[in-house]
């Protein structure tokens, strides 16, 4: 089950899916962008689409590591495992919380997506890939971006994650401008199964090295199920 970045449409796992190939399921969770819903909201959204009648996998990435984290914290029947790619539990900038009350006049259109795009997809990343992100962003209203931002500079779920009890893998951008590696080290301190893998590439990694990182996870998800089976 994939729970989106920022833009909460899904639309960017489009590679990432088609590199994991047809050995397991895949449930794309879209964030309503016509709703003003912070990270309880759309952490209610998202319960409401987990599988009730097999075992799953709850893959959560970058903004979305909050969600994912609160998800598995409850432990819903049927989670195997958690995938936290690129994501944090507790504001990943502590520095600029004080600037959160700046984050309303804060331009959020997505023409400035040849701006942002170096630091979420890195240098020299491919036309497809920034015009996939400019749709991507395209469908949201500004203001929803801004309190998405807002609610990653208010988020500490450091003690959900403390209450996590499933294996937990942590996928790391070696290229992460945005989310820095102390978010990683943060969680590795607080889980009781942990698993990380660095992987070459951005922020972006499911959309910029979607060949390595579905194996990474398929892996991972294949390792688990074998568990069950024992």
């Amino acid at each position: 089950m994939l729970l989106p970045g920022m833009d909460g449409s899904g639309d960017l796992f489009a590679g990432f899916i088609a590199a994991l190939g047809d050995q397991f399921e895949t449930i794309v969770v879209s964030y309503p962008p016509a709703l003003a819903l912070g990270y309880a909201g759309l952490t209610g959204h998202a319960r409401a689409q987990l599988p009730l009648d097999r075992p799953f996998v709850l893959v959560g990435e970058s903004f979305s590591g909050p969600v994912a984290i609160a998800l598995a914290a409850s432990q819903p029947p049927g989670l195997i495992g958690l995938v936290l790619c690129c994501t944090f539990a507790r504001n990943p900038r502590p520095l600029l919380t004080p600037l959160r009350i700046l984050v309303s006049v804060l331009p959020m259109s997505s023409t400035l997506t040849p701006l942002i795009s170096p630091f979420l997809l890195g240098f020299g990343a491919p036309l497809a890939l920034r015009r996939a992100l400019r749709a991507a962003l395209d469908q949201v209203p500004p203001a929803r971006l801004r309190l998405r931002l807002k609610e990653v500079m208010a988020v500490d779920y450091n003690a959900r994650v403390r209450s996590i009890e499933v294996p937990v893998l942590y996928l790391q951008a070696t290229r992460d401008w945005i989310v820095p590696a102390a978010a990683a080290r943060l969680l590795a301190s607080l889980c009781r199964d942990w698993r990380l893998v660095q992987l070459r590439g951005p922020h972006l990694l499911l959309q910029s090295v979607p060949g390595q990182a579905a194996t990474t996870i398929n892996n991972f998800v294949a390792a688990l199920a074998a568990e069950r089976t024992q």
